[in-house]
């Protein structure tokens, strides 16, 4: 097994990692760090939610910062605001030993964006962005981006899927130039097929995990029958016999997710409700206290759970199967998270057994049938 500094990664940043508790690589970071440590080129990572790929991305990032020089180098989009603060954060946390400073700003849409600007006129070396705020930046002439070396696509599916096609186009025409990216996906998707062949190498050296499955393989896939008027009973039931544990319940609708997380509340269980219409502040409120533990369950639907990562989810309840395959990996992708192993849940009627033969085919997983 390869440690750290086999890897290539400086003594100072080995420390950091130590002291946050991160002392073996995961397989991601295994694989990626040695390329992108060494070679400057384009870069293309497979590989799910959870396995570590902020590190395998943002060390390299970090090895390759001239202190020196007050301009920024590297970009790192990400889907949404929780993923960039995240992402900020950790970087600032690998630094803590690094002889020189290196400065990381996060920009993002739902806080006000003078602050954004006064804090981009300091020295900045590294911006993690939002793509749709970024370009509202570069349009008023708040950021340049003309020294960038490295611009990196984190969840690059995700980013797709909420729509940011036009704005991330903009930003790879904008940054067009002497700078590498490194596209990291849990799944690939046509449109982002599209966006390697035209903006990136040929010679883009690819890293895949899991490749024969797209799904976490340390989550149990199970299914349960029911019928619509004893959804809500089920999931009471299941909750009552893992009363310790933790999870997110995904919904189709907005609607959906209100009325199951209100029925939840009213039978006594600890649970807040993330649906797309919520005010930022109401939406970081609710994420506040699922993460510090005063919430223990989430009912949400499947554009608001966007860039959650929260540690220790024991399960995934799907309330209803999702439209798409891309959101049963994306959904299952919250539990199983740093090696733990997680459930994934399907409630499902008596027509549905032909999706859970569909999802087993293409996602190459087994359910099994669970009573309780």
């Amino acid at each position: 097994m390869a440690t750290f500094a086999d890897l290539g990664i400086q003594k100072n940043y080995i420390q950091s990692l130590k002291e946050l508790g991160i002392v073996t690589p995961t397989e991601v970071q295994e694989k990626t760090l040695p390329i992108l440590l060494k070679s400057k080129t384009d870069f293309i990572g497979l590989a799910q939610t959870g396995t570590g790929k902020t590190a395998a991305f943002g060390l390299p990032i970090l090895h390759h910062i001239d202190a020196k020089k007050e301009v920024v180098q590297a970009l790192i989009l990400s889907p949404t605001r929780e993923l960039v603060q995240q992402i900020k954060k950790q970087l600032f946390k690998f630094t803590k030993y690094h002889e020189e400073k290196i400065f990381v700003e996060a920009v993002f849409g739902g806080e006000k964006i003078d602050r954004q600007i006064k804090n981009l006129q300091r020295t900045t070396h590294i911006i993690v962005a939002t793509p749709g705020r970024l370009i509202d930046l570069v349009e008023r002439g708040c950021v340049n981006l003309n020294n960038i070396n490295t611009l990196v696509m984190d969840e690059a599916d995700e980013m797709l899927s909420m729509g940011f096609k036009n704005e991330l186009t903009k930003i790879l025409k904008f940054t067009n130039g002497h700078r590498n990216i490194w596209l990291f996906s849990a799944t690939m998707p046509d449109e982002i097929k599209t966006i390697v062949k035209t903006y990136m190498s040929e010679k883009a050296k690819q890293v895949m995990i899991n490749k024969n499955t797209l799904v976490n393989a340390n989550i149990t896939h199970q299914y349960y029958r029911t019928t619509i008027q004893e959804k809500t009973n089920t999931i009471i039931q299941f909750l009552e016999i893992n009363d310790d544990h933790r999870g997110i319940i995904f919904c189709r609708t907005k609607l959906g997710a209100q009325k199951l997380a209100l029925e939840l509340q009213e039978e006594g269980f600890s649970v807040g409700a993330l649906e797309g219409d919520m005010q930022q502040k109401e939406r970081d409120k609710v994420m506040r206290a699922f993460k510090n533990e005063r919430v223990q369950i989430l009912v949400s639907t499947d554009v608001a759970a966007r860039g959650i990562d929260v540690r220790n989810l024991e399960f995934v309840i799907h309330h209803q199967l999702p439209e798409s395959l891309e959101y049963y990996t994306h959904r299952s992708g919250r539990t199983a998270r740093a090696g733990k192993k997680g459930l994934s849940l399907a409630l499902i009627l008596g027509n549905e057994m032909e999706h859970i033969h569909e999802i087993q085919k293409k996602l190459n997983i087994k359910f099994t049938e669970t009573r309780f």
